[in-house]
């Protein structure tokens, strides 16, 4: 009779019942944006797409701002570049979480979300390369857009379907998401920086400093935060550095361990504060501005033709799953792991699809690899949202067909005999 191994070589582990509440808080507050962030995409291809579309283009065109501080910008360019940096504000607080008190804080648990993260990366980007460099008329610049995960979709995905996830797949997909979004901003950062003006970035990395410096002290007050974050952020816009990256660090300099006598953070409390902020207006305005491409006269026949447009679709479709389930199973096989013995490959399968949803980050990159208002930039954001909705219709049967083992799995983790407020199964050796 084979010994189950032990269970610091078991993948997909259950979690301790903090982390599987933090993650259940993190996940249901992204359930909203991320339906939001739907209703914003769907009215935009709607809009696009209808009698009224010079309206559509007129509004995303419109420029305003001071042109004297190089802030004279188009609609788009100000959902893009300014409302973004509330995201990737977050991102950096969740980012900064996760390597203080999360999975990213011990190299044993980090591994797995490391190690599929950056498969979940590769594989799309080489197949995206592949496709480009082997069809005439390609588009290798473009490697990066079916790269990125975008977790707030993801989740709505997961609401509408009406799954029950475990708590250790939960875990896992918003560690990933917490990867993949540190993989995308450092993409961003180091290949999508055309010109360098060293000045502004000295200056806006020193208005961060002084940002983290205050924070580290416990100043909280608005009127002093805020300033000081729209000034890293225009210096950081000014530097040539994508203006989204100040928000990151801004976020990453928030202290996430909580000062004598508090019981929360200042990381966690600004979070909370800020995210519904990011997931409820900034992200579903963004996809307002960034999602009205147009279907008609063959548009998404014309998308796929493109290599641009092939290779992200297969990137994200095909491309995730063989770089997050392939980097698993390459993990166990060298690790001599095993998955936990409540589940299977087939979930791995199917959160592998569901990452293949990429759609706010890739709009982005979309927008600094290609030409804004080119046929290839179109053509990869119908490819955007056509992948994005494919890997959302796959994932679904998968994961649906296993809701019945997910369902039992979570009865067995919300059992609370003793009505002591922790579930009995979180309390067991």
């Amino acid at each position: 009779m084979t010994t189950p191994p032990p269970a610091r070589n078991r993948l997909f582990s259950r979690p301790t019942w903090p982390r599987a509440q933090a993650v259940g808080q993190a996940l249901r507050s992204e359930t909203i944006g991320g339906l939001l962030l739907i209703v914003g995409a769907a009215v935009a291809m709607l809009w696009a797409n209808s009698p009224w579309r010079a309206g559509y283009d007129r509004l995303t065109d419109f420029e305003f701002g001071p042109a004297a501080l190089h802030l004279h910008l188009s609609v788009a360019d100000w959902a893009a570049d300014g409302l973004l940096a509330i995201f990737f504000f977050v991102v950096g607080l969740e980012l900064k979480r996760e390597f203080v008190e999360g999975e990213l804080r011990s190299p044993r648990r980090a591994a797995l979300p490391i190690v599929a993260a950056v498969g979940g990366m590769v594989a799309p980007a080489l197949i995206y390369t592949v496709v480009n460099l082997s069809r005439a008329g390609g588009s290798p610049q473009g490697w990066a857009v079916p790269t990125a995960t975008d977790i707030a979709f993801a989740v709505a995905v997961l609401a509408i379907i009406s799954t029950h996830l475990p708590a250790a797949l939960r875990s896992f997909l918003l560690t990933l998401a917490v990867v993949d979004d540190l993989l995308a901003v450092t993409v961003i950062a180091v290949f999508f920086t055309s010109e360098l003006h060293p000045l502004p970035l000295l200056g806006a990395l020193a208005v961060v400093a002084v940002f983290a410096l205050l924070t580290r002290r416990g100043v909280t007050r608005w009127w002093l935060l805020i300033p000081l974050g729209v000034t890293a952020w225009a210096l950081m816009h000014a530097s040539g550095v994508h203006a989204t990256i100040a928000g990151v660090l801004l976020g990453f300099a928030v202290p996430a361990v909580a000062r004598a006598g508090q019981r929360q953070s200042l990381s966690a409390r600004f979070e909370h504060r800020w995210r519904p902020l990011s997931a409820g207006v900034a992200v579903p305005l963004f996809a307002l501005t960034a999602a009205g491409v147009t279907l008609g006269g063959g548009g998404l026949t014309a998308a796929l033709s493109d290599p641009a447009g092939l290779g992200i679709a297969l990137g994200l479709v095909v491309g995730k799953v063989v770089g997050i389930l392939g980097a698993t199973f390459l993990l166990a096989r060298f690790t001599r792991a095993v998955l936990d013995e409540s589940l299977s490959w087939w979930d791995v399968f199917g959160l592998s699809l569901l990452a293949g949803i990429g759609f706010t980050v890739s709009l982005l990159i979309a927008d600094l690899a290609f030409a804004p208002g080119s046929t290839t930039a179109d053509h990869a954001k119908t490819a955007v949202l056509t992948g994005s909705v494919c890997a959302a219709l796959l994932a679904t049967g998968v994961l649906r067909w296993r809701n019945r083992v997910y369902r039992r799995l979570h009865e067995q983790e919300t059992v609370d005999a003793d009505h002591d407020g922790i579930p009995d199964i979180y309390q067991r050796p």
